[in-house]
């Protein structure tokens, strides 16, 4: 897989009701999580681009932004909108809230990219969909199931053609899972800046 053939998009588009204010700014170990992601991310795809609806607060970081073609989806809008407006084959969607994303296994997700759908991290029965790639053959998954007022990503995941990358091969990059820590609630951010990364599991 080609790097140009897929870019970072970071969906920074929601509303953080349960957290308060945008957990994007919040600091960890003294550093903005949306800074400590654009970071990681220019380490691996030449081309970033943030998925948000209050462009104001991220035009500083000098990256195209652009607002939900849809609003009030969630996720799956925010996915929708990285996929219409990109012109490469696919994207690397990460949420913005978290702060310890892996460049070892984000580059190892890339490299195993072939011809599917959807490349995504698998524990279990859990998926993390906002750590994933999603080529644009699934936007027509997605506007079926907007057009269904169905707005769960993994709503498509039965007719997509999905990679899942396994727990043994995760733990080669990322012992403790740390990379799928997010932060939802201001105890997390205490948590973490108090103790460090633990397992994400």
């Amino acid at each position: 897989m080609e790097v140009n053939d897929i870019i970072g998009i970071i969906l920074a588009g929601g509303k953080s009701n349960r957290y308060g204010k945008n957990k994007a700014f919040e600091l960890v170990e003294g550093i903005p999580i949306i800074e400590r992601i654009i970071r990681v991310l220019k380490e691996v795809f030449s081309d970033i681009i943030i998925i948000t609806n209050s462009k104001e607060e991220y035009r500083k970081f000098n990256l195209r932004l652009y607002e939900d073609i849809i609003k009030g989806l969630g996720p799956i809008g925010g996915i929708y909108t990285g996929l219409k407006r990109i012109d490469c084959r696919g994207g690397f969607f990460v949420a913005c809230d978290m702060p310890y994303l892996n460049v070892a296994f984000i580059r190892y997700m890339v490299s195993i990219w072939n011809d599917e759908d959807v490349v995504i991290p698998r524990f279990g029965w859990k998926i993390e969909p906002l750590h994933a790639i999603y080529s644009k053959a699934c936007i027509p998954y997605i506007e079926e199931l907007i057009r269904k007022e169905r707005y769960q990503v993994r709503s498509f995941f039965n007719r997509a053609k999905i990679r899942y990358v396994e727990e043994e091969e995760i733990s080669l990059f990322d012992p403790t899972f740390s990379f799928i820590l997010n932060i939802n609630r201001p105890e997390d951010l205490d948590c973490i800046n108090k103790k460090g990364p633990v397992s994400g599991k």
